[in-house]
This record gives C-alpha cells, structure tokens and sequence, in this order.
C-alpha cells in the first residue's frame, strides 16, 4: 500500500471510531477529517469544498424545505386524517399507520413522515392506555422501509443515484428504486405488523404511569365563518369533532355577549364565536377539522394570516405590561399583528371574553401570530416565552396548492422536462413566494449537520477511490467469495454494508460503499446497478441499533426504549430484508 492509501484508511479509521463513539457531533468530526485530509495533501485544494455544490447535497435540502411546506399545508394531515383512528386494535393501528408512513416516507422523506405521525401515535396510545413503545418502534422502522421506494424517499437512495451518475454517466431516476424497495417494504411492514411487535420487552405490555405532568389547558376563542343556509349548524353537530380532538366546548357568544346555559340545539351563527378549551395543538386541530377562524383572521391581506402562523405559550411574570391590562386595551391585534388566542390560568376557567379578560401575574397566555412578531410582541409585553412549545398553524386551505405544485415538480424531474434540483427548486420558490414556508422556515427546515456531513465526506470519498483504497476493499471481498457465485459477493456487501449503517450515519456508509461496489463489479465483470442498488438498500435497513438511523434516534426517548430493545425486530427484519431483496435485485436489476 501507498502512504496515502494507509493516511486514508487512518483517517477513515478515526472517523467511524468518533461516529461510533458519538461524544462529539458527526458534523464536526466530519469536517474536522476533510481539513485535516486538505493538510496532509489527500485531498486536492481544488475539490477541498466541491462537495457542498454537489447534486446529492441540494436535493437533499429542497427535499427536506418541500416536506415542510406539505406539512404546514395541511396536505399530510388531511391524508393521514381520513385513514387513522385510535379506536383500532393494536395491531390493525399498527399495519395502517405503518402503510400510511411508508407511503408517506416515498413522498415527502422518512425522517419528516415520522415527525409528521408520531404525536398521532402518542396520542392514540394515550387514549388507548397503553405504552407508546409498542407501536412506535414498527412506526419508525415502516418509516425507513418506506423511504427506499423512491429516490427522495430516504437520502443513500440520492447518495447512490447522483454515484451512479459520476462513475457511470447516467443517474438513477426517481421510480427505479420503486420495485426493489416496494418488495422490501411490503414483506417487511407485514413482519413489523404481524410478528415484530409482539417481540419487544415485557415492560412495554403494563400500561404507563402518569408522569406527572399536566399540560396547559387554554380558554380560547373561535370564530365561526360561512355557515351554509342548507344545512344549518348546530352545537351538537361539533360535540363528535370536539371530542375527537379532546376538546370541550364550554361556551359560546354572540354580538360581543356571551350565552348562558347555552344547548346543544343552539344554532350556530357566522360571527359567532365558540369558547373551547384544550391544549395547543388540541385546539388548533380543532380549528381546522371544524373550519373555524380565529379573531383577527379577517386581516387577510398583509395581516395575521397573510403567511406561515405559530402558536406561542408564554408566562405572565409579576412585571409584565399586560399584568392589569386586557390584550384589547393594550392594542395588541391591531398594534403588534399578534392576537391572544387563549388564556390558561392554573385550572380556573375564563368568564370574559379572552381578549377582554383583564390579564394577571402567573396567567400562561396563548398567543397567535407570524414568528418574528410573536418575538417582538412577547418582548414588548414583557412575557417569558415557554421553550419548546410552539405549535404551528396549519394552512389547510393551501393544501391543494402545495399538492399540486409538489406533483408538477416530480412529473417534471420524471419526464425530464426539468433536472430534480431545479424542478424541486421551483417548488421551493412556489411555497415561500405563497406564504406556505417562511424565510425563516425555509432555513430551519434544512439538517444542516447531515449537510456538512455529506458536503465533507464527499471530497474524501472521492480521494479515497481515486488513491485505490476502494479497489483494495473490494478486491479483499471477490477474495473472500472466490468461486462462490456473484449473488453471494453480492449478499457479502450488503451484510457489511448493513452492519455499518447500524453503527455509522447511513450517508457516510454510503458514500464509502458506493465505490467498492463499483470496483467489485468491475473485478468480476458484471452490471454494477445490482451493487449499487444493494448498498442503498443496506444502508437504508439501519435497524439494529438507535444510533444507525435519525428515526431510530427520534423514538427513543418518547417510546422509552434501551439501546438492546432495538435488535429484537431489528435482526429478524435485517435478515428479512436480505432474504428479500436479494433475489428482488436480481430479478430487476440482472447481473
């Protein structure tokens, strides 16, 4: 071996020890690598920040930028709403919500199909009174099977096509993943559905305690808007929809004046306003299942509603300025573009109207409007914002919008009419120029660490083929399963690639097992799309561990699991996926 083969391999060698080990961020350790491989001369000075620009890095942030404006729209929602309940048995709750996250993970990418359902999953596990850790993990794990059927789906399927289309000149597109990773998702959703579940800890089969915690519940105020005059509207009509979304309806008013004993036979009026009272995200589901308004949402134009809301909680220290005031004294709608939605004050009810209550010191208030205003109004009234509880408002009413502008992209890229970055680019544009992602959002949306990761390690990838270590691997592996059949060099790369995905960032897998299977391919003088194909499959099929997959990660804590939980239905569901796709690989992709 040459002295820059063994300074790579060390350097690679220190790289996976520090992701493995996971004290310090992989972004860092990542980028830390790619400098010091520009110090010891590995990598040219030329191609030293080439991986930033690079096809793989771009898509995968417009990726990560659509799925949040399909998630503000209300798009995801409306689908996951018509076909979720939480009245299901447990494992027909588990087969549905993991079919729908597959689905979803092909559309909009499996870390944000996972974010989108997991509190839909808490929730149906709280009001079913038992442990979420029974179906978050099938949840999870159907998340990442269902990312590997299209090439936005999950990022080593990007990694793997824009590879393909350095080393052989063409990528792959958008559904050549689709028959592989469709028979993989399908056999193994139905294992995590049917069998998988059962296996995990007996701990997980006692109902919960009660932590302890209580959250907030907020007195709000919610407009009524059009009523039709052919089915007219009553209380009653609401109290099915209220009680899905674990909300009461404890009042109503009208024309400023609010109605005593009011029943469930009153007509509802448009103007009229519901008083509710729930939790933040209850009520703004509520909101939008019901087609209520909020007050203020007839400043359309350039107003509260005139692009991406969130809901904030704040306390009402001793020496707030609203302490003695109401928000409608203190002119905060019309001055500010914030309106107070609700008020929770430590389990009383609210007998004013919520913008006329006049406001006392320790009140949690309930404030609605765009990010940047709600930071300014809550430093104004002197307010503590509580960290971590901000809901967003949904813009259901875009939702066809974002669908539309999201299908025109993808048939675009499909028909090749556009390249993918640009046609997701223009998707891009769409939603912040309608108001679906702010510029903000347009930021925080992106996983700027997996970014530098992948923008580092591409360079170092590309250095470590081109000083032939790839070559030496692969070479080692045709050695190991000489005169065996190719199938089983292929079976060979995919258990070595699938362990360090359990271990490694499965972009980082990717990019060093994307060569080798390249150079294997050459070795033994066959297609290289089978082994290209398998190591996006391996590198996807991170199950064994919480550490291999991002989603994996993200259930941890709210399931309660332990790192050793993960192995029994990761290990029969990783020997699946190599029973599985194997011969599907080379079926759809013959050698």
């Amino acid at each position: 071996m040459t002295t820059a083969q063994i300074e790579l391999f060390a350097l690679f060698g220190v790289v996976f020890a520090l992701l493995i080990w996971g004290r310090v961020r992989f972004d860092l350790v990542a980028f830390a690598a790619l400098i010091l491989g520009a110090f010891l001369g590995l990598v040219p000075s030329s191609d030293i920040f080439s991986g930033f620009g690079h096809p793989a890095v771009i898509i995968i942030a417009l990726v990560l930028i659509v799925s949040r404006g399909l998630m503000n729209s209300g798009a995801v929602e409306l689908i996951a709403s018509k076909l979720l309940s939480a009245s299901r048995g447990l494992s027909k709750h588990i087969a549905i919500m993991s079919v729908v996250g597959a689905g979803l993970s092909g559309i909009i990418n499996n870390v944000a199909a996972l974010a989108l359902l997991m509190p839909l999953d808490l929730e149906a596990a709280k009001k079913a009174g038992r442990s979420p850790g029974l179906s978050l993990m099938p949840l999870s794990f159907a998340t990442i099977l269902g990312g590997m059927i299209t090439l936005i789906g999950t990022p080593p399927n990007i990694v793997i096509a824009e590879y393909r289309s350095d080393a052989l000149g063409s990528p792959f597109s958008m559904f050549d993943f689709a028959p592989v990773g469709l028979s993989v998702a399908v056999v193994g959703i139905a294992f995590v559905a049917l069998f998988g579940w059962p296996m995990l800890p007996g701990r997980f089969r006692t109902p919960p305690k009660e932590d302890g915690f209580v959250e907030s519940l907020y007195s709000a105020e919610l407009k009524v808007g059009k009523v039709s005059e052919d089915k007219p509207l009553c209380v009653g009509d609401l109290y099915p929809v209220a009680e899905d979304k674990d909300v009461a309806i404890i009042g109503m008013i009208r024309n400023g004046r609010r109605i005593r004993g009011f029943a469930r036979r009153e007509p509802i009026k448009a103007g009229d306003f519901l008083v509710v009272e729930g939790d933040p995200k209850a009520i703004e589901g509520f909101m939008g299942a019901a087609k209520l308004e909020f007050a203020g949402s007839e400043r359309h134009k350039g107003g509260l509603s005139g692009g991406a809301l969130s809901l904030m909680e704040a306390i009402v220290p001793d020496n707030a300025r609203i302490v003695g005031q109401s928000a409608f004294n203190m002119r905060l709608l019309y001055g500010h573009s914030v309106t107070l939605l609700g008020i929770s004050r430590q389990g009383r009810r609210i007998q004013k109207r919520v913008r006329h209550e006049t406001i006392r010191a320790g009140d949690v208030l309930l404030l609605l409007g765009k990010p940047e205003r709600l930071e300014n109004a809550t430093t104004w009234l002197r307010v503590l914002p509580l960290a971590g509880r901000n809901t967003g408002l949904i813009q259901r009413e875009k939702a066809w919008l974002a669908i539309a502008g999201f299908v025109l992209a993808i048939a675009a890229a499909v028909a090749g009419f556009a390249y993918l970055p640009v046609a997701l680019a223009a998707c891009v544009v769409l939603y912040a120029a309608t108001g679906l992602v702010s510029g903000t959002e347009v930021y925080n949306a992106v996983e700027w660490k997996v970014i530098v990761l992948l923008g580092s390690l591409i360079p170092l990838g590309q250095a470590f083929e081109n000083a032939g270590n790839a070559q030496l691997i692969a070479d080692g592996i045709v050695t190991l399963t000489a005169g065996a059949p190719a199938w089983v060099t292929l079976t060979v790369l995919m258990i070595v690639t699938m362990t360090l995905s359990d271990f490694l960032n499965n972009v980082a897998t990717c990019l060093i097992a994307a060569p080798i299977s390249v150079q294997i391919a050459g070795s033994l003088g066959v297609n290289p799309d089978p082994f290209l194909m398998a190591v996006a499959v391996a590198a996807s099929c991170a199950f064994l561990t919480p550490i291999g997959h991002k989603n994996n990660t993200i259930i941890m804590g709210p399931g309660g699991y332990r790192f050793g939980d993960y192995w029994r239905i990761g290990l029969p569901l990783e020997i699946l996926v190599l029973i599985v796709a194997i011969p599907a690989i080379l079926i759809f992709w013959p050698l």
